[in-house]
């Protein structure tokens, strides 16, 4: 049995169905919200918009359809059905010349104009992702997320989740969200790392998109304090390989959204041709980067971090995505392997795209637990709280190693947009939690 998705009364066509010659000429019924508005006196233009795009309509003072269109307001939802006309001068070559209206539901005087601020519209963001380029973004966004799915899918991975309540914060030094849980102490996940790892002698390789939480206060365009995270975690896999797969899989979401939301990116100005076959990406070791600093007159020595300037100066003198690998142990996390030549490094890098920064971080994982409690001393955090995970050194472990992206950054970077707060439907930043 065939269950329809809508009612029958309510069945239409798409907008971006019937722009095609095969629709020339014919007449249709379709649904949607008015986005724009323009009155003359023997003519009524409306822009139609449904989820598949945008269409003129163009209603006749003589039409029978003519006083809805006189009452019918902005953002207002409808039945609009008429003859779908061939038009050069149109937007997108077609409109619609209008037989009937039928109003579903009238809205009141829309609240956005052209000078509304910024912050305006993030009050009303429920409202002002209606935008046209909003919804080029978030349809972007969806199909990023899909991208993952089906390259990790294809390659054999499996879907696992882990909680969103820990009893460890997950990462030494990283800001977290405490929250307290009947009685007792938690935190809200950074990373679904430590519990991916305990995973892989019964799936070897899998994979995540889910929520991260950080409480970091930075008010800049590419942080947010809930991140969705796209993580990758594969057993028997060494460094050389883990870097292998990231570009991998970067290039198939890359070229994947090129091919399937070129419109999208036309409207939002993004270069579709770059992104359809990308430069192969280059590779830096941290030492080289801070000499590279110091050259272009940075004020940084070894062992500082790369902030988000450092990292952009060399990301954009290159105009491809660069890896930074080899970092200092004391810069990184607790669980990644110290470098055999250099104890004092780790097997980690972290993915820079031109315009934003790091985009992946990654590492292979250490084998030596008795290091990554000295580890977490140092770092101030008490061992035993972390003997579920190094359960897995007791038995049978593995060389092993993983990732993490911020699907945010990566809608940013494909759609030119200004913030990843443009890049999630309903930011959340240490000022905003609503609506």
């Amino acid at each position: 049995m065939v269950i329809p998705i809508y009612s029958k009364k309510y069945l239409a066509k798409t907008i971006s169905e019937i722009k095609s010659a095969q629709y020339s000429g014919k007449k249709v019924k379709l649904r949607g919200w008015i986005s724009k508005k323009r009155s003359l006196k023997q003519k009524i233009f409306l822009v139609l918009r449904d989820s598949t795009g945008h269409i003129q309509t163009v209603t006749s003072s003589d039409s029978k359809a003519w006083k809805s269109a006189e009452e019918i307001t902005t953002e207002s939802s409808c039945f609009i059905e008429g003859v779908v006309k061939k038009d050069p001068r149109a937007p997108d070559g077609y409109e619609l010349i209008v037989s009937k209206i039928l109003i579903v539901g009238l809205a009141e005087t829309w609240p956005i104009a052209r000078d509304t601020s910024s912050e305006f519209l993030r009050d009303i963001r429920h409202l002002s992702i209606r935008d046209p380029k909003q919804q080029a973004i978030l349809k972007i966004r969806s199909g990023v997320i899909s991208g993952f799915h089906e390259y990790f899918r294809s390659r054999g991975y499996h879907e696992h989740q882990s909680p969103s309540f820990t009893p460890t914060p997950g990462e030494s030094g990283a800001e977290t969200f405490e929250v307290k849980y009947f009685g007792k102490k938690a935190y809200l996940t950074q990373t679904w790392q430590l519990y991916a790892e305990m995973m892989l002698p019964v799936l070897e390789k899998i994979y995540t998109m889910a929520p991260s939480f950080r409480a970091d206060k930075s008010m800049t365009s590419r942080h947010l304090t809930e991140y969705w995270h796209a993580e990758a975690e594969t057993a028997w896999q060494e460094f050389p390989e883990l870097l292998q797969t990231i570009e991998e899989c970067v290039r198939y979401i890359c070229s994947k959204i090129s091919k399937e939301y070129a419109s999208e990116m036309t409207l939002l100005g993004s270069d579709v041709k770059y992104f359809s076959k990308l430069p192969k990406f280059k590779k830096l070791k941290y030492r080289a980067a801070v000499e590279e600093l110091k050259k272009a007159g940075f004020k940084i020595k070894f062992g500082d971090d790369l902030g988000t300037t450092e990292e952009k100066y060399l990301v954009d003198k290159r105009k491809i995505p660069l890896f930074i690998t080899h970092y200092p142990t004391s810069l990184k996390a607790f669980y990644m392997k110290r470098d055999k030549k250099d104890p004092d490094q780790v097997l980690a890098s972290d993915l820079l795209i031109p315009g934003i920064g790091e985009l992946v971080g990654s590492s292979e994982r250490s084998l030596d637990f008795e290091d990554v409690k000295k580890r977490l001393r140092s770092a101030g955090e008490d061992p035993k709280k972390y003997e579920f995970y190094f359960d897995s050194s007791r038995y049978g472990k593995i060389p092993h190693s993983g990732f993490g992206l911020g699907i945010e950054r990566l809608v940013m970077w494909l759609t030119g947009a200004e913030s990843v707060k443009e890049c999630i439907a309903f930011p959340r930043t240490p000022t905003r939690f609503t609506p």
